[in-house]
């Protein structure tokens, strides 16, 4: 009794360190698109901070699952939640990547007369924040249906990512001054779609850790046919 009391004490740890993590990766993205609306190059600095902060955060939690699965041999409904765990560190760690690819980008276009008004990427990162932290709400809860949400979240952003880049190629066809920062600011909307691409991974693997079903390949073979 003592030692199963003491195994859900560690999930317990095992999940608050997710959450953690989870933060600073939204913080990393909100810092890195408020560092391009706000022309803020110092604030795109402080980005770069976080990705240390986040690939240690990595490490630990992987050592934390790893302990997990060595000394308590868990079963059922609780090795599927630490190996889950495992997986979506990776992506979280990825999705720090992209916040700092997004403060590098802003750095740049910072020392250039801004191109445009920014309104359909700060919507991708206001809605790629919602899906990171709702996923892992999700992920900890055990929520399909939340995680459902995430997924469907995807397209949005998806959506969005098209229309910057139709608006950008305008600008460049007609000004060709204007190349080098719409290419930035694609790369930036890019990055975006990545970070919603792995919250929308983190669902999938809560589907599965939830309902034991495996909705990627049905969501691959839809892109396909829309394609």
């Amino acid at each position: 009794m003592v030692t199963e009391t003491h195994f859900q004490k560690e999930l317990e740890e095992l999940k608050e360190s997710l959450l953690r993590m989870a933060a600073t990766v939204e913080e990393a993205i909100r810092d890195s698109v408020q560092s391009l609306v706000r022309r803020d190059s110092e604030l795109a600095q402080k980005t770069f901070g976080f990705e240390d902060r986040i690939n240690k955060m990595e490490i630990v939690i992987d050592d934390m699952c790893l302990r997990l699965l060595a000394l308590r041999q868990p079963m059922a409904t609780d090795l599927r939640f630490i190996t889950s765990a495992m997986k979506i560190i990776t992506d979280l760690e990825r999705m720090g990547d992209q916040a700092v690819n997004i403060a590098e980008r802003a750095i740049s276009l910072n020392q250039e007369p801004q191109l445009k008004p920014y309104i359909d990427i700060p919507r991708m990162a206001e809605i790629a924040q919602t899906m990171v932290k709702d996923v892992l709400d999700a992920f900890v809860n055990r929520d399909s249906k939340l995680a459902r949400s995430v997924c469907e979240r995807d397209d949005l952003v998806d959506g969005l990512n098209d229309q910057v880049v139709r608006e950008l190629l305008t600008y460049m066809v007609s000004d060709q001054k204007a190349i080098n920062r719409a290419v930035h600011l694609m790369i930036v909307a890019r990055c975006l779609e990545r970070i919603a691409d792995h919250a929308t991974n983190i669902a999938e693997d809560v589907i599965f850790m939830v309902d034991a079903l495996v909705i990627k390949h049905h969501a691959d073979e839809k892109k396909e046919e829309e394609a």
